[in-house]
């Protein structure tokens, strides 16, 4: 009998943990706090009679207290006053009178009659907000909350949370920008990246140069999609006046959100070259871009009207931007205008700059053209940021690095003494594809980036020393919106996304598990629709993982959902209902199928999953490279290519692999000996994403797996200018074999030709399924 009391004694404490833990689940929400300390005591129960309080003459806290009014009244129906007198009965108090060395800190204590959010500044105030505003939206409207005494400690990782938005390409209104901002704030982002010139598009007032608006911020028609050569036929532009641009940044800062904006040269200039002919090299013959890609056409740096025409647009800007950052590009900037311009050349020789084994001597004319910006904006009291190509031929001596080929780069720059912000195209380019599934998601540049993906981004490099550490001053998303041109698009592709990025530059690492991520941000998803944002649902969605079990020449399909709601599918290709097969465990595949696969609720019937797999004697059977894929396109390794699964031209979502400066070359162990008469594989080419191919195709067959039979030799055509995305089966076919190990050779092309923007540098060789009959 003591037994049995002992153990209902137990059940009872346990049940009674996990209730208390459950309740202080309310305050982990998205960013998810440094910490929390639960307190004893009764709730604090939020009603109409509650007041906000805020010190008196502190008017950055005063409009924080008003925001705060404004959530709640949203989120819940409660309309609170705010008041400057001391707090009586219950009441939100807000301070900025926390004691902590990060001045974006804030302490946040609830007990029965006060919730008192105190920052290390008003900003951290402002953040210790946004996290009951969270908390208030993720829980259902009530006339009374109750809200668990607690004590919590939060603060950023990271004094850099950026967010980057392209208004070049395509022109976003004040409002849709207005709005963005607030997302950011949401996220806890303190830094908004806002790209206002390009090929594409001048997007900002300058009145000394006023041809910049009447010319440079409108295209007469737009490239349709990857259509190279085919247009729109409609007009499209827009600018934001100095006088907008003063509202948005004043309306930026009430949320302590810093601008910085991106004037990108001595490259992406064509928009200004149009509107200035005689900034340019030929002097003649521009229209604003209306294609996508890089032009060859940049500012002529031999030319001191080239700078003058800089200055003055930087000293019109700088009144505008309070940010201590200008970004000033320098990315992809081509060099063939300077290599023939004789006005560059004259520069290059009064400079006495000359090629070494480093750096061409147009690189260098590069570097003083940043150095020289650089200098001027010093003097103004201004910083520079630049693209990670600013490295090449020696570096602006102040610059701020951003990151964005790769994290290496990142790594030279802090190994160097500058500071770094990590925004890798692999883990953070929002305009990518979220999706394996890119035939049916919103056309995007390309790429793969996942909400996974995004999440297990680590912005400190590996193998850096406590100093270099510290000058990694944090990281950045970006959305380059070629491809982009809603409002609702743009929301779409940035969220969730987003909510991973900010978990990641908020919350310490050791924090950080995506499973319970994932399970808060099932109820952070709420936050959206309360807020009307367009966001894209494919974590409730099914999700999957593919595993190739080459010992037993089979595949293995996983299918994943963060919905509480179950999975059906299909293996006959019909649409799955709630009376097809409910997905309780993996399903094996070893002949040809499609699978189709949905998570269905009474409420919510999730977009079909599709994936159809082929069969043949390749499949599933052991293979081994030479060469390893580079690791941003590594995904399977070799097992990729025998899968059973076709990429399509989305050449980032998994299911092909790239090699970087290297050859392919793959042997296939077909398990015994065979007839092989046909051998072939896919290969993609995208020369505006320095991906050619390969120069040849050579195929071996071997019964011992040592001595080699060539059967198939084949030599190929580099892509030609003008040449879109493309998928090409490279096949042999030759006279019946006896044959249990085949190899194929595929040789890299070396560099990429002369007519590219960036010739002479190396180019990716893309590889996909491997048939074998």
């Amino acid at each position: 009998m003591k037994i049995y009391i002992i153990y209902i004694v137990c059940l009872f404490k346990i049940g009674l943990a996990v209730a208390q833990t459950d309740k202080y689940n309310l305050y982990k929400t998205i960013p998810l706090v440094q910490d929390i300390k639960e307190k004893q005591g009764q709730s604090f129960v939020l009603s109409s009679d509650v007041k906000i309080y805020y010190p008196k003459n502190d008017e950055n806290l005063k409009q924080t207290a008003v925001f705060l009014s404004e959530y709640i009244k949203l989120s819940n129906g409660l309309q609170l006053i705010v008041s400057v007198s001391a707090p009586k009965g219950k009441g939100i108090v807000l301070q900025n009178s926390y004691k902590n060395e990060n001045k974006e800190a804030y302490n946040f204590s609830v007990t029965e009659n006060q919730i008192l959010i105190n920052g290390a500044s008003s900003a951290g105030t402002f953040y210790g907000v946004q996290l009951l505003r969270k908390v208030l939206l993720e829980n259902e409207t009530k006339s009374q909350i109750k809200l668990p005494a607690v004590e919590i400690t939060d603060y950023p990782r990271f004094a850099y949370r950026g967010m980057h938005l392209d208004v070049a390409r395509h022109f976003a209104s004040v409002e849709f920008v207005k709005k963005y901002i607030d997302l950011l704030a949401l996220h806890n982002i303190n830094t908004f990246h806002w790209h206002l010139t390009d090929d594409q598009g001048w997007r900002v007032e300058i009145k000394k140069y006023p041809k910049l608006t009447q010319i440079g911020a409108f295209r007469n028609e737009t490239q349709v999609g990857k259509q190279t050569g085919v247009y729109d036929g409609k007009p499209h532009g827009g600018f934001y006046t100095q006088e907008q641009i003063k509202e948005v940044v004043a309306y930026a800062q009430n949320r302590f959100i810093t601008i910085i904006p991106e004037i990108d040269l001595p490259g992406h200039m064509v928009a200004a070259l149009a509107s200035y002919p005689e900034l340019g090299c030929v002097g003649k013959g521009y229209e604003v871009y209306k294609k996508w890609g890089v032009s060859d056409d940049v500012l002529c740096i031999g030319n001191e009207q080239t700078f003058t025409f800089l200055e003055r647009v930087f000293s019109e800007l700088i009144p505008l931007f309070p940010s201590k950052y200008f970004h000033i590009g320098g990315d992809e900037c081509p060099k063939k205008r300077w290599e023939k311009c004789p006005k560059c050349q004259a520069k290059i020789i009064e400079l006495g700059l000359k090629k070494d084994s480093h750096h061409s001597a147009e690189e260098k004319l590069q570097s003083y053209c940043m150095s020289r910006i650089e200098k001027f904006l010093n003097a103004k009291g201004k910083q520079v940021i630049g693209w990670d190509e600013i490295l090449e031929g020696g570096i602006a001596p102040n610059a701020t690095i951003m990151s964005w080929r790769s994290a290496q780069a990142g790594v030279d720059a802090v190994k160097q003494g500058h500071k770094a912000i990590m925004t890798p195209s692999s883990h953070v380019y929002f305009d990518y594809y979220q999706s394996t599934d890119a035939a049916s998601e919103p056309l995007a540049i390309g790429g793969f980036t996942n909400i996974e993906r995004v999440y297990s981004f680590e912005p400190i490099p590996n193998g850096l020393t406590e100093n270099e550490k510290k000058l990694i001053i944090g990281a950045q998303a970006n959305i380059w919106r070629e491809y982009i041109n809603t409002e609702a698009q743009t929301e779409y592709m940035v969220l969730p996304r987003l909510a991973a990025l900010s978990e990641v530059v908020w919350t310490n690492a050791d924090k950080k598990n995506y499973g319970d991520f994932l399970n808060r941000l099932s109820d952070f998803l709420k936050i959206y629709d309360k807020l009307n944002y367009n966001y894209a649902k494919h974590i409730l969605e099914v999700s999957p993982e593919y595993i190739v079990d080459t010992e037993n020449g089979q595949l293995i399909l996983n299918l994943k959902t963060s919905s509480k709601s179950p999975i059906y599918y299909t293996l006959d290709g019909a649409e799955p209902t709630i009376k097809s097969k409910k997905y309780t465990e993996s399903i094996i595949i070893n002949a040809a199928v499609t699978v189709k696969a949905a998570v269905i609720s009474q409420n919510y019937p999730s977009k079909v999953f599709t994936k159809k797999f082929e069969f043949n004697k390749a499949t599933a059977k052991p293979i081994v490279l030479k060469n390893e894929p580079v690791e941003r396109y590594r995904f399977n390794g070799g097992k990729t290519l025998v899968d059973g699964r076709t990429g399509t031209t989305a050449f980032s979502t998994g299911d092909w692999i790239a090699l970087y400066k290297d050859d392919f070359e793959a042997t296939i162990d077909l398990k015994s000996v065979q007839q092989v008469t046909e051998v072939s594989m896919n290969t993609f080419t995208s020369p505006n994403d320095w991906i050619f191919g390969p120069k040849q195709f050579h195929v071996f067959v071997s019964t011992d797996g040592i001595n080699f039979t060539q059967v198939h030799s084949e030599d190929l055509k580099i892509a030609e200018k003008g040449d879109g995305p493309k998928i090409t089966n490279l096949k042999a076919i030759f006279a019946s074999q006896e044959g249990r190990y085949v190899k194929i050779k595929a040789p890299i092309f070396e560099k990429i030709p002369e007519w590219h923007y960036s010739a002479g540098q190396p180019t990716f060789l893309f590889v996909d399924e491997i048939t074998i009959k």
